[in-house]
């Protein structure tokens, strides 16, 4: 027959000489203790820790022992979760014998794997800032990046745009009583509104913007060349 309380009496004096300074023993009957659980130090000297605490059943270790996460450091919900599933885990599988020390050093190789994850997951969020950074600095000195479908799309609207300023004028014009344009500032768009498409002075070709019509590859539209044509049509009005 089975004397469960000298195997539990056994157990717990070897506790006590593993665990001298995180062992502490709540009652004796039933026996109760608990065991501090620190993982390695990670980045910074940061741990992560917890207390479990362990009740013998009356019948241990053929019943699996009462456990509970009776204090915890830096740990997330998620965490504590897991680590309760390998207690229970752990204990099915070594019913029969003593298991404590098991459970611990199982708890404690989760506990390093926790300090790993933080560790990797700050290094990636590091990588992610420097990477927007870097984007965004991109896009300050290089310009607004465009597709030759953006590209069309934008001129048709700065197209549609300066139509109705020029219907505007004439009408303006007209309601003077003027026949023509006339004036140093009307030369300049009347003789731009009249040129051939393929006119070097026409609105923005493939050849004035360096877009490649033959070509997948994507331009770069800078914000100066936008700043000059809304200057010219400026300077029409």
């Amino acid at each position: 027959m089975t004397d469960y309380g000298e195997e539990q009496r056994n157990e717990l004096e070897a506790l006590e000489s593993i665990y001298p300074d995180s062992f502490t023993v709540l009652s004796e009957s039933p026996p109760s203790f608990t065991i501090t659980v620190t993982s390695e130090a990670g980045e910074n000297d940061e741990t992560v820790q917890t207390t479990l605490k362990f009740t013998y059943s009356e019948k241990y270790p053929d019943e699996t022992p009462l456990y509970e996460i009776f204090s915890q450091e830096n740990l997330e919900d998620n965490d504590v979760s897991d680590i309760l599933k390998l207690l229970a885990l752990q204990a099915e599988e070594n019913l029969g014998m003593v298991m404590i020390f098991t459970l611990v050093t199982a708890v404690q190789e989760k506990l390093n794997e926790i300090v790993d994850q933080i560790k990797t997951r700050r290094e990636e969020e590091k990588k992610q800032k420097e990477k927007e950074a870097e984007e965004a600095e991109k896009k300050l000195f290089h310009g607004t990046p465009v597709t030759i479908e953006n590209f069309l799309s934008w001129k048709a609207k700065f197209d549609a745009e300066l139509l109705e300023i020029k219907k505007k004028r004439m009408k303006e014009e007209e309601q003077a009583g003027k026949n023509k344009l006339s004036g140093v500032y009307g030369a300049p768009c009347l003789a731009w509104s009249v040129l051939p498409p393929h006119s070097p002075h026409h609105l923005p070709t493939a050849e004035m913007t360096g877009i490649d019509f033959h070509s997948n590859h994507t331009y770069t539209l800078h914000t100066q060349f936008i700043a000059a044509v809304y200057a010219i049509a400026l300077f029409c009005i």
